[in-house]
């Protein structure tokens, strides 16, 4: 059966600091792929957070370090472009597979890691798959991903998981995403901030504008240990998975 987006125009950026690789991505899109439709690129973190607001891509290819901003490459891109875009899906797209990069990207609310090895083809397909709904990531790099989904491993928040002893080509383990990044977050009325203790409540909202967990616990005067055990108990009572989908519930609702 075809996927969705293989129906429709798929819009998309691509954000990279190397100038030569992101013309290449480009080059190739455009001709592998006449259903999709780049609408912008960018170098650093500034001008990724400004493009993403402009043209509100469907689905960004992101390298995880892009240089700018307050140092935090791919994720603060991601953190910092969620209220401008709430709809945006994120494919990070990266010559790294290190456990720290992979976790970093998908808790700020990436859909999905791959590698710079991947084939033209398998990256147009892993691209229908982000835009379509599905995480998609390499076998080499699913328990990393598993792991990153939720503090300390926990709950994803998804209703199947699978993971297939594939090879270095399409990402073979792939789920659907029912809670994530969709408009089920912005319809999510019935739960209020009032289920968050005033703690909590301070927690969530640093953390929703992109703070990390070190700055949190230096604003309130609390342990790293401390921010960590609310952000979890947040993340639980709001039936989010991640830093992400946090951010872009606190955005909607306009309480950051």
């Amino acid at each position: 059966m075809a996927m969705e987006s293989e129906n429709k125009t798929v819009r998309i950026g691509v954000v990279d600091d190397h100038d030569l690789f992101r013309a290449g991505v480009i080059s190739t899109l455009n001709a592998v792929a006449p259903d999709f439709q780049i609408v912008g690129q960018a170098g650093d973190v500034e001008g990724a957070v400004a493009m993403i607001a402009d043209t509100q891509p469907d689905v960004v290819l992101l390298d995880v370090h892009v240089p700018g901003g307050e140092g935090g490459g791919g994720s603060e891109i991601i953190l910092r472009s969620v209220a401008a875009a709430p709809h945006t899906l994120y494919l990070a797209l990266s010559v790294s597979d290190a456990p720290v990069d992979v976790g970093a990207v998908i808790r700020a609310g990436a859909r999905g890691y791959v590698t710079k090895t991947i084939t033209a083809d398998d990256l147009v397909a892993s691209i229908r798959q982000v835009a379509d709904g599905y995480a998609v990531f390499s076998p080499k790099l699913a328990g990393f991903v598993l792991n990153a989904l939720g503090p300390g491993g926990g709950s994803s928040g998804v209703d199947s998981v699978s993971v297939d002893a594939g090879g270095e080509g399409i990402p073979s383990g792939r789920f659907r995403d029912d809670t994530g990044m969709r408009d089920d977050i912005d319809t999510r009325d019935d739960i209020d901030i009032d289920v968050l203790s005033p703690r909590e409540q301070e927690v969530m909202r640093l953390i929703a504008r992109g703070y990390s967990y070190k700055e949190v616990a230096a604003e309130l005067f609390i342990s790293v240990k401390t921010v960590e055990t609310h952000v979890s108990k947040v993340l639980r009572k709001l039936q989010l998975s991640n830093r992400g989908e946090l951010a872009r519930w606190a955005a909607h609702r306009r309480i950051v």
